[in-house]
């Protein structure tokens, strides 16, 4: 006689339900993954919150990176040779022409310590009420951008010209004794005097001009949107606390932010709808009569 096999009902069971109760499994998960990267109406309490922790945690990671000072100057005189073999090296030329007009190098003291801060919280309160679908897209390139700039500030220490050994940058914020910068005057000890690159006022200037430029109606606005990340690269570099190629370095922070955007939502920020569908209420079931 020949072998017979002998299914059981348990075994059918257990073959029936297997692959209904994977495919489920899996249809859960695409399911929790579309939740979250479906753009939805941000709550003002959990923002403030996140933008709070975040620059605490931000402020707290960057000072606490080794002020390696031996080789934050010797990076920052590779930086300086590689900046004169390319014929871009005019940083000191504008720092003193700059500082010898009084009134305009006091002014970009106080440009360099506040408008990072200001313009960016304004965009960010922008976007919020006027634009909640992109809200959460556009925050997140802002996040990732500065995530990304930690890792450079721990990789690579780097001295701002002003604390250069064996060249004539001025400190403007020492000179003309204005608050100008948590990294130099009485602020000093306050912050990491060694977390030149990459640039961040260049990162979130050159985020809040894109982001003015592409989603403001009105053509003025979107002008001032591409002259403020302009305008922010003469002052780092006036103010002698970057180099040219510390802003390159926020650029490509920047980009890698709209790629991490990109890929998270499937398009750019600005693509998305402006609005956020509001959610239906819950229809109430009624009791049916017998």
């Amino acid at each position: 006689m020949g072998e017979s096999t002998v299914t059981t009902l348990e075994g059918q069971e257990q073959a029936t339900h297997q692959p209904v109760a994977d495919e489920a499994n899996s249809r859960a998960g695409q399911g929790f993954l579309r939740r979250l990267r479906t753009p939805r109406r941000p709550r003002l309490w959990f923002e403030i919150l996140l933008i709070a922790v975040s620059y605490w945690t931000y402020s707290l990671i960057r000072n606490a990176v080794p002020e390696q000072r031996t080789k934050a100057l010797e990076n920052a005189d590779w930086i300086w040779k590689v900046e004169h073999h390319l014929g871009i090296a005019v940083e000191e030329a504008v720092n003193h022409g700059v500082n010898s007009v009084t009134w305009l190098i006091v002014g970009m003291n106080y440009y360099y310590a506040t408008l990072h801060f200001v313009v960016t919280l304004g965009v960010l309160v922008w976007l919020y009420r006027s634009h909640p679908g992109r809200y959460a897209a556009t925050r997140m390139v802002l996040f990732a951008t500065t995530g990304v700039a930690l890792v450079g500030y721990y990789l690579y220490p780097l001295a701002p010209p002003r604390l250069m050994n064996g060249n004539d940058f001025i400190d403007t914020v020492v000179v003309h004794q204005t608050w100008g910068s948590m990294a130099s005057g009485d602020l000093k000890n306050m912050s990491n005097q060694y977390a030149a690159m990459p640039s961040m006022h260049i990162g979130w200037s050159l985020w809040c001009g894109l982001t003015i430029f592409a989603l403001a109606s009105v053509p003025w606005v979107r002008v001032l949107g591409l002259l403020y990340p302009t305008l922010t690269l003469v002052v780092i570099v006036a103010t002698a606390n970057h180099f040219w190629l510390d802003a390159v370095g926020g650029m490509i922070c920047l980009a890698f932010g709209y790629t991490v955007a990109r890929l998270w939502y499937g398009s750019l920020p600005y693509a998305l709808p402006r609005l956020v569908p509001e959610t239906p209420p819950k229809r109430r079931l009624l009791p049916t009569k017998a």
